[in-house]
């Protein structure tokens, strides 16, 4: 609405000027040229007012629609009008450089997807295009199951069964919140992807969705296998995002209690909204259950690391063979994991007993429209259920609250 005000108040003062200079000839063809300059136009209307009256007039009822429109503009979205005012869309847009090296051809939603940032993580390949916290495009394939190591994927559109789940999402400059298709067969994807040194992967890609998708990509994809970042082959601890201060706190509780059985490290809900951090860390240590507050601050140079930290480095590990009665220990473990939490989910369930679901990934569907996907944090004192969801690029945590009334649709995506 503000859009459509600002161009209508826009195209009336230019018809009125217009008007005024078609006066300006009518009455000679001098002053028809001098009123193409600013200050001999004002003169003309002072010296012709009954001429030029109807023009002004018109000039002035643009104003009106103009100033509203703008009024409304600064209410919803005061950066954006900062940012037309200072005339940053005559700017050439500059493009930061990639991180990844993701090569693609063709287009998303009939348009051109060239995404920045690419990860495949606990089984699910995300493409984004744009670094704001919604991407401008986004495709996310969900696969039937993690995997851990090489991938390799071919569905072909007649194929049936459990395949892997296919999401588009686009943002429109007139939405708040994406939009969002997806389909689970119907389609064509081949992966091939390979394991580079440290956490990568990097191979061909290739996806045909039907037609009504306008959706067909092509080439070379390189994505990132956890949200870790490393500089010369050494993790970068100043890379803001959950894995990172994980692995700052492994490393730590390693030191403090001088051993590598450090098993089970979980973080509470956080967010990076300074260079201080305060959380409380649960951990198995040598088969113990250790809990202690621990602060970290972030340094330009160091990056992150808990405060008081003088504990020694570990010495190297040696070489040791492992015993049939320790190989069989992972064993019982995995033949002893709990059930699938998904099959019964609920939006009830998860309200009678919210503790069972803290901190798993959820895709919420609004009502009105739109999808979000993020971690459940709990469910606030009016009812709403709240989700953090990580931002694009590492840059940090947002939580949003959607009241059981807005919510269309709630699925687990964790076991």
């Amino acid at each position: 609405m503000d859009a459509l005000l600002i161009i209508g108040g826009l195209l009336l003062m230019l018809a009125g000027l217009v008007w005024l200079v078609m006066r300006a000839f009518a009455t000679s063809l001098l002053w028809g040229w001098g009123s193409l300059i600013p200050p001999i136009t004002l003169l003309y209307i002072m010296r012709h007012w009954a001429r030029a009256r109807s023009a002004v007039t018109l000039v002035g009822l643009g104003v009106i629609p103009l100033v509203v429109g703008l009024t409304l503009l600064a209410s919803k979205d005061a950066e954006r009008l900062a940012a037309i005012v200072r005339l940053d869309w005559l700017r050439p847009e500059v493009q930061e450089p990639a991180e990844l090296s993701i090569e693609l051809a063709g287009q998303l939603n009939g348009q051109p997807f060239r995404p920045q940032q690419g990860e495949l993580i606990d089984g699910v390949l995300v493409l984004r295009e744009g670094l704001d916290f919604f991407a401008l495009r986004e495709l996310s394939i969900r696969l039937p199951q993690a995997v851990d190591g090489p991938v390799r994927v071919d569905v072909l559109p007649q194929d049936e069964g459990q395949l892997p789940e296919v999401e588009l999402s686009w943002l429109l400059p007139e939405q708040d919140l994406p939009e969002a298709r997806r389909l689970s067969r119907g389609y064509t994807l081949h992966l091939d992807l390979q394991p580079q040194a440290p956490n990568r992967l990097a191979g061909d890609f290739h996806l045909v969705l039907p037609p009504r998708f306008k959706t067909s990509l092509s080439g070379r994809v390189e994505l990132y296998r956890d949200r870790l970042r490393y500089v010369d082959g050494r993790v970068d601890t100043r890379f803001d995002s959950r894995d990172t201060i994980a692995h700052v706190l492994q490393d730590y509780l390693q030191r403090r209690f001088a051993t590598r059985q450090v098993r089970e490290l979980k973080l509470p809900v956080f967010t990076f909204e300074g260079d201080t951090l305060e959380l409380q860390v649960d951990a198995q240590v040598d088969g113990r259950l250790e809990r202690l507050p621990v602060r970290l601050h972030k340094r330009a140079e160091q990056g992150w690391a808990v405060e008081g930290d003088r504990f020694p480095v570990l010495p190297a590990i040696a070489t040791v063979q492992a015993t049939p009665q320790r190989e069989a220990v992972p064993v019982e473990e995995r033949l002893s994991r709990p059930a699938d939490r998904r099959q019964r989910f609920s939006l009830a369930r998860l309200q009678r007993n919210p503790e069972q679901y803290r901190n798993l990934s959820m895709r919420l569907s609004r009502a009105s429209g739109g999808t979000v996907e993020g971690r459940f944090v709990g469910i606030d004192a009016d009812g709403s259920i709240r989700l953090a969801q990580q931002m694009g690029s590492g840059g940090g945590q947002a939580s949003f609250s959607f009241k059981p009334e807005e919510i269309g649709r709630l699925e687990l995506l964790e076991p």
